[in-house]
């Protein structure tokens, strides 16, 4: 799997860890509003993390909207609402040397500074 983050381009979180790291030329930005996420790129990506629940967004307003924390979801449904709509992929993801780092906690960004 090439280099490849998956991002929102008016997240300043995201805006601000793209800043921070210098990534592989070769590395494809893609914003999930304007071209959101593939059902193959979803199932690349959930080879990589393990599960679709890791790659789901908890914070996401729709989330909570729905009421989705009080719902029993499957892997399934969280694969489903993923690609439902862009907010409920956690964000960014980056794929870097086949390792997804997913989120934006001060721990996965230190790991993804260690891998480029």
């Amino acid at each position: 799997m090439k280099n490849k983050v998956y991002h929102l381009s008016t997240c300043d979180t995201c805006k601000r860890i793209l800043n921070e790291v210098s990534l592989p030329e070769n590395t494809t930005l893609q914003n999930i509003k304007e071209q959101p996420i593939s059902e193959k790129e979803l199932e690349e990506l959930h080879q990589l993390a393990g599960s679709y629940e890791s790659l789901f967004n908890k914070r996401a307003q729709l989330y909570k909207q729905r009421d989705l924390k009080n719902k029993n979801l499957s892997e399934k449904d969280y694969k489903d609402l993923i690609l439902e709509h862009y907010t409920f992929l956690k964000r960014p993801v980056f794929v870097v040397k086949n390792q997804a780092f997913i989120g934006n906690s001060k721990k996965t960004v230190a790991s993804l500074k260690e891998n480029l």
